[in-house]
């Protein structure tokens, strides 16, 4: 009696325990992280020459690599340039840009004094530099023209 009470007690354990496992769960699908809107940066631009200033959500100068930032245009003399600034969560975040910014201009030169690089983007020369959590440059101007204009606008990223 002791030995059938033990096989249906391990009868009843086993048809209990059951195979079957629960359907898997899915794992729960993070929200997407939706981007920071820049920050909108004008009062740092010069107004002398400026003929329209914009803020770009994302992509600035139409690189998929940029997050937004603002663009400026200007004109003077027959001649008209882009201005740009986008500010990054930090300086090491705006350096990675700089180096990403490079890989694409072609004929890249290393500018020591400004940290930066100037080379050509398509036809279009552009000069590039960072300054703390700023990535700053123009799209437009030969190096001579730009790098005056650049150290002006550098000295208004403080």
């Amino acid at each position: 009696m002791k030995s059938g009470c033990l096989v249906a007690a391990a009868l009843v354990m086993l048809t209990a325990c059951g195979s079957s496992s629960p359907p898997p769960q899915e794992a729960p699908q993070p929200a997407p992280v939706a981007k920071a809107k820049p920050i909108d940066e004008s009062r740092r631009f010069p107004l002398a020459d400026q003929v329209s200033i914009q803020l770009v959500n994302d992509k600035l100068l139409n690189k998929d690599f940029l997050p937004g930032g603002n663009v400026a245009e200007y004109r003077r003399k027959g001649k008209s340039w882009e201005q740009f600034l986008l500010r990054s969560g930090n300086a090491e975040a705006a350096a990675l840009l700089l180096f990403d910014f490079k890989n694409h201009l072609r004929d890249a030169k290393y500018l020591p004094h400004m940290g930066g690089y100037f080379g050509t983007d398509g036809a279009k020369p552009v000069y590039i530099f960072q300054k703390g959590a700023f990535l700053a440059g123009f799209a437009g101007l030969p190096e001579k023209e730009a790098d005056p204009l650049a150290r002006q606008f550098a000295a208004r990223l403080n």
